[in-house]
Parts: structure tokens; C-alpha cells; sequence
């Protein structure tokens, strides 16, 4: 078991722990009713489904990038909900690359929760081994009490970015596809390309085809990092940039995350973006 990673064989010899909660976090951006159809054609036994966009977004403007956190309050709420309460162990799933389990992930960490852990593979890998899913939807027994203890120090504001990019002992990577960091293509944003000085670590190479990286791997992967004081992780709005941070701190990098993103950069008319 790996500090954030759970095998498909953890989950499977631990199914029956009372403190488990298994959380389904299948989306597609774009396709709002993706992940719920997904969820109700199969799923792991027990497992609660979570709507990126109802209960890990909050309300967009004009800025803070795509995907904003919710309130706090009401988030603490959403878990309890689902069952999650102080001493809970959770494994969240998506499709298996890791990016909307990352995103409830990172959140649970924010909001100071120790034991949340993503499945490698997602419930693609646990079907492809042949392991049984349902189309059972459980009652769900509330949980009584949830802590909030925000951890301040592993987000950071578009103000803080601005500051950290004229430091050399600072490291600001985007997560996005190369082509996207170059500004050949941009599908979602204003304008194409990248914060200036930013340096480009694609979260995909972390889960090819299903399979996500070793701590040897990752360790390889993120060398370049290795000497600087502070990393800032972004990606486009705060959902595939968490699978950077998630094998960042595998590996024992500590890194801040900027969930806003190059949508809320590329919100302000005056900020800078580079191409190439």
C-alpha cells in the first residue's frame, strides 16, 4: 500500500471493515449525467456515488477558474451524508485515471481528513480482473461528527502565484497535456498557452493506460523538481492537476496547489500567457 494508492487487492481483502467508505467519483466534463448513468449500471458493493459537479464545485465566476471549491461547511455536510465521520477510512474510484478521485481526494485532505486514499485503476481495472460489482444502492447511515481543520498551506490564490513566479527557488507546474501548456490547442480556456515561467509535467504520463506510476517511477519523473524550495501545482480548474499532487507527495515532495488554475489566470484581461 502505497501513502496514497490503494491496490485493487487492498480493497478487496478490507471490503468488509466497518470503518470503510468506498465513494464513486465517475465524471466526464462535458456530460453531466455520465457519471450517475455509470454509477447505476454497476458499481463496487456499497460504494456511495459523488457528483463533481454538485458536491466538489462550487458557484463559478468570474473567477477563481472552472471549478471552485464549494463552501466548506456545506461540503462537511455532503460527506456526512455519504457516511464519511472522524476515524472513517475512505478509497475513492473514477474510471481508473485517477484525476475526479483526485479532486475529492485533495479536498478531504484539505479539509485535514487523514485516512482518504485513491484505488489504482479505478472500477475499469477492478472489472477487467473479473471482480464483482453491483447495481444494489445501499441506505446510507449518516455520519454524527466530521471535523473541519482546513490545512491553509497546500492552497494558494492567483496573488500568491503572481509573487511566487519571480522567485528561482520556486517551481510552477502545469499539469495539462503538452500541446495545451504550448498553446496549440486550447478546447476549454480564452486564450491558449501557459503562465510564464511554469514548467510542464503532463498528469497523464503518471496513469497510462490504467496503470499508475511506481514511487520508483514517479520519483524518476518529477526529478527535475527535486532541488526547488516550493511547487505550485495547476492544471486547467483543479481536477486533473490533483494526480500530479497526489504522486508529488507520494514521493515525498510537499507541493502547494493553485486550484484555480490557467482558467482563472487567463480570467484576468492584464495577466501575461506564453506560447511554446
Amino acid at each position: 500500500m502505497m501513502k496514497n494508492i490503494v491496490s485493487q487487492e487492498w480493497l478487496l481483502e478490507n471490503m468488509s471493515r466497518e470503518d470503510l467508505i468506498v465513494l464513486d467519483t465517475r465524471a466526464e466534463l462535458g456530460d453531466l449525467e455520465y457519471g450517475i448513468k455509470e454509477y447505476e449500471k454497476g458499481h463496487i458493493e456499497g460504494a456511495r456515488f459523488v457528483s463533481v459537479e454538485d458536491i466538489m464545485t462550487g458557484e463559478v465566476g468570474a473567477h477563481g477558474g472552472r471549478h471552485p471549491l464549494p463552501n466548506m461547511e456545506k461540503f462537511i455536510d455532503d460527506m456526512k451524508k455519504l457516511g464519511i465521520r472522524d476515524g472513517s477510512t475512505v478509497v475513492i474510484y473514477d474510471d481508473g485515471d485517477l484525476a475526479m478521485a483526485g479532486r475529492l481526494w485533495w479536498m478531504l485532505k484539505y479539509i485535514g481528513f487523514p485516512k482518504a486514499y485513491v484505488l489504482d485503476g479505478g472500477i475499469k481495472l477492478w472489472t477487467e480482473k473479473g471482480l464483482p460489482v453491483t447495481t444494489e444502492i445501499r441506505k446510507v447511515k449518516e455520519g454524527d461528527r466530521l471535523s473541519l481543520n482546513i490545512d491553509h498551506s497546500i492552497l494558494v490564490d492567483i496573488d500568491y502565484v503572481k509573487k511566487a513566479m519571480e522567485k528561482e527557488s520556486t517551481a510552477i507546474v502545469d499539469a495539462r497535456a503538452a500541446e495545451r501548456y504550448r498553446g496549440e490547442v486550447e478546447p476549454l480556456d480564452r486564450i491558449p498557452g501557459h503562465i510564464p515561467n511554469a514548467l510542464n509535467f503532463p498528469w497523464m504520463k503518471l496513469v497510462e493506460r490504467g496503470r499508475s506510476m511506481s514511487e520508483e517511477e514517479a520519483t524518476v519523473y518529477f526529478q527535475p523538481l527535486k532541488d526547488y524550495e516550493e511547487i505550485i501545482v495547476h492544471c486547467g480548474s483543479g481536477i486533473t492537476g490533483t494526480v500530479n499532487y497526489i504522486f508529488m507527495e507520494e514521493i515525498g515532495l510537499k507541493p502547494k496547489f493553485y486550484l484555480g488554475g490557467y482558467s482563472d489566470w487567463v480570467s484576468y484581461e492584464d495577466n501575461v500567457v506564453i506560447k511554446g
